[in-house]
Parts: C-alpha cells; sequence; structure tokens
C-alpha cells in the first residue's frame, strides 16, 4: 500500500491520494487507437463510374437491407466514416438503407480531375446511386452536413434523382457560410500539416475541438489523413513541433512517446529509410476557387426544393434572414441542437439521429423499429427553436389558445428591443 497524503475535500472531508490512484488515473487515459468502419456499417466497396478507360472510383459505405435509402453526404476535409456513429444511431431507430459515400477529392475516392463544383458533385452522387441501384433507386432521403449539405441542396433542385423524397441539411447556412470563408485560409494555416501517427490525429482532432465526441473521432479521422512514406533526403517541419500541438496539456503522454522515439533517433527534421508522415487527404486551400459556389444561393434553392425539409443547426446565430422568414412561414422543419461544434453528427450522433427520426416517422418514409416505437410519438419539433409553446390570452381579450414556436418569441423580443431602444 502506497503512503497517504490528506488534503482538505470539497464537503469538508479529506481527499486521498494513494499509488495505486495514480497509477489508475495514467492507466485510465482516453483511447485515441483508431476504429474500424466495420463496426457501423455493413460493407463497403469501390463504385466505378463513367467509361472504362477513364472511370473515376467513390468509396462507399452501406448499412441496412430495407426502408428508404438515406443517402449521406459529409462536409469539406471530412470523409463518409463522419456518418459512422451517427448511422448506428439512426438504424437502432428506423427501418433503413443507408449509403454514405466519400466525395471526389475526399477519403479513398479517386477520381481523374480536382473539378469541386457543386454541379460536378451533384452529378456524382446522382451516378453513385444509379451505378448501386439502377435507374430507379429506393425511395431516398438526402441528407448533407456543410459542404455535403449544399451538394444535397443542389442534387435534389436539379433534379438528378427521381425518388428522392426528402432532404436534410445539417449546419449549412449560406449567410454565415459566406461570412466564414474570408477566414478559411487562416484556418487551415493554423493546422497541423502532418502527424506522426494516427493516433496523433485522433487526439489532436479532439483536444483541438474539431470533433468533440472520440468514438466518433477514432472511425472518422481515419479518412481524413494517409500514410506518406518519405524521401529520406526530405526534410519535414521539426516534428517535435506536431507532437506540442497535438498533446499540449498532456505531459505524461508527451514525455512517454518522447521516451518511445529516442529508440529511433534520426538527426531533427530528416526522415528514416523507413518513416512516413500522415498527412491530410485534401488540401481544401487548393479548392479556393469553389468556395464561394458551394454555398451562394443555396438559401433560395434550399426554400425551392418542393420536398419535405429539414434544417438543423447547432446554433441560433447560423439562421440567415431569408431562412428565418420561410421557417416562421411554416416552409420547413427546423431543430437547433444543443451547443456543439460544426461536426454536429459527430458532436451529437443521437441528437441528429432523433432528429432524423421524428422526420422520416413524420412523413411516413420509414418505420419504427419495434424497440423505439416510443419514438414516433415523441411531439414534432421537440428540440428548442422548433418546441410549440402554448400561450393563454385572458381578461379584455376572449379566451383562446395560439401556438408558436420558440424562434418566433426570440425574434418578436428582438424587435420588441429594437422599437424601445
Amino acid at each position: 500500500m502506497g503512503t497517504v497524503e490528506r488534503q482538505p475535500g470539497e464537503e469538508g472531508g479529506v481527499f486521498e491520494s494513494t499509488k495505486e490512484n495514480t497509477e489508475n488515473a495514467v492507466e485510465a487515459q482516453p483511447d485515441y487507437s483508431p476504429l474500424s468502419w466495420r463496426g457501423y456499417f455493413d460493407q463497403m466497396e469501390d463504385v466505378m463510374v463513367g467509361a472504362a478507360d477513364s472511370s473515376d472510383s467513390f468509396r462507399v459505405y452501406k448499412a441496412g437491407t430495407s426502408g428508404p435509402l438515406l443517402v449521406l453526404l459529409h462536409g469539406g476535409g471530412h470523409s463518409a466514416l463522419s456518418w459512422a456513429v451517427c448511422t448506428t444511431a439512426i438504424s437502432s431507430r428506423v427501418s433503413c438503407r443507408v449509403l454514405a459515400m466519400d466525395l471526389r477529392g475526399h477519403g479513398a475516392t479517386q477520381v481523374q480531375c480536382d473539378d469541386f463544383s457543386t454541379q460536378t458533385m451533384s452529378r456524382d452522387v446522382a451516378n453513385v446511386v444509379q451505378a448501386c441501384y439502377g435507374e430507379t433507386p429506393p425511395p431516398m432521403v438526402l441528407i448533407g452536413h456543410g459542404v455535403g449539405g449544399a451538394i444535397a441542396v443542389h442534387a435534389a433542385s436539379s433534379m438528378l434523382l427521381p425518388t428522392i423524397v426528402g432532404l436534410v441539411a445539417i449546419d449549412v447556412v449560406e449567410g454565415s457560410a459566406m461570412e466564414v470563408l474570408h477566414s478559411m485560409q487562416n484556418f487551415l494555416r493554423g493546422r497541423p500539416k502532418s502527424f506522426k501517427s494516427m493516433v496523433h490525429a485522433i487526439e489532436w482532432s479532439v483536444k483541438s475541438g474539431q470533433i468533440q465526441n472520440l468514438e466518433s473521432a477514432r472511425v472518422s479521422v481515419v479518412g481524413q489523413i494517409k500514410k506518406c512514406e518519405v524521401d529520406k533526403d526530405v526534410l519535414l517541419e521539426p516534428a517535435s513541433l506536431v507532437v506540442d500541438v497535438v498533446v499540449e496539456g498532456n505531459e505524461e503522454f508527451h514525455e512517454q512517446h518522447q521516451l518511445n522515439d529516442k529508440e529511433n533517433t534520426t538527426p531533427e527534421g530528416s526522415i528514416s529509410d523507413n518513416q512516413s508522415v500522415y498527412n491530410w487527404r485534401i488540401d481544401l486551400s487548393k479548392a479556393e476557387k469553389y468556395w464561394d459556389g458551394w454555398f451562394r444561393g443555396t438559401s433560395n434553392l434550399f426554400l425551392r426544393c418542393n420536398l419535405p425539409k429539414l434544417l438543423l443547426l447547432a446554433g441560433v446565430d447560423r439562421l440567415d434572414r431569408d431562412l428565418t422568414i420561410a421557417q416562421m412561414q411554416g416552409k420547413f422543419m427546423m431543430q437547433l441542437l444543443p451547443p456543439c461544434g460544426h461536426a454536429v453528427q459527430e458532436d451529437h450522433p443521437d441528437k441528429v439521429a432523433d432528429a432524423i427520426t421524428s422526420f422520416l416517422l413524420r412523413h411516413k418514409f420509414a418505420e419504427s423499429r419495434e424497440d423505439n416505437k416510443s419514438l414516433s410519438s415523441r411531439p414534432e419539433g421537440c428540440s428548442q427553436l422548433h418546441r410549440p409553446v402554448h400561450i393563454s390570452f385572458r381578461g379584455s381579450v376572449p379566451p383562446d389558445t395560439v401556438t408558436v414556436t420558440v424562434g418566433q418569441l426570440l425574434l418578436d423580443s428582438d424587435r420588441l428591443k429594437s422599437k424601445r431602444s
């Protein structure tokens, strides 16, 4: 038994610190090792699109055998694996089929040219669906996050998919997206250019806040970076710079890796014959000329889509004026999710799954799993902004009750404040 130190406790007691407790704390360090896609999808395949001599290869992941087809489109820089945890959550709630694809230039997809226009990427989605399900695919719901949401909107508005029945856009709003584009290059320059290992990359994604859900990071970061063999004569930025960023605030982890690294010592900045690094699979900075086209006009296209629509947002500040007015007029469903980062479906996969499930059940696109029938009776739009609020008028006004949304109340409150000022 180790020695015991006694210190004042928060509730007047004592806090015991033992050698065993310290050892247990070290053992309880988060596990940043990568997870396989097999725990979340049923199969993975590379779908060939185009002529035999110039075909493109799109990596897709599938799950489910019956029900509507949910086509999942990831955000810029991510991959289909960003939907892994959310796919499991949705599949446990409703009977459905899932097709998650790596967009061109992302993940394991390989294409002949780097054309990242929304027109080309929308056609990619249609071509992949046709290659997988033929000319008459099952009734499908397009679900896209970020850039993937913009592509879903363009694909739906272009009528490229004949059996589309619904549209879900996650954290993609034209107004707020256009505002942040000018700072995108600074963001890309501010992140590490390479990592010493997959574990380091996963740890950085969590500690930097890029992905707030550890399980999702462990499976999705695999699709964002790739192992690159480096010529021994090529000099890299000092590896310690990458490690410092990745393990900031975790001195014990840093010290342990310093000890491990000393076993294979090479001159600073050089690479041994067999050494490799992990780089980002796509350099988004080179696609800058397409950024504006990804989002400009998206709000109007979204509103013009004659389909049941759902907009999921990570914050009310992301909603622009046109969408706010349209939502108050009941032109689409909207839900505000708990505070999280941009990777909404990764940070809160269960909340996103609940919202999508409610949308699918309300429009009778899917059937609830037998063990989750209670979801179908849940009040629609129970999440914050879209939650119905009943207000009773009494006194000089005839007794009556009206229903508004929290979003309407917030907007009315803001108008009242502006008038008073």
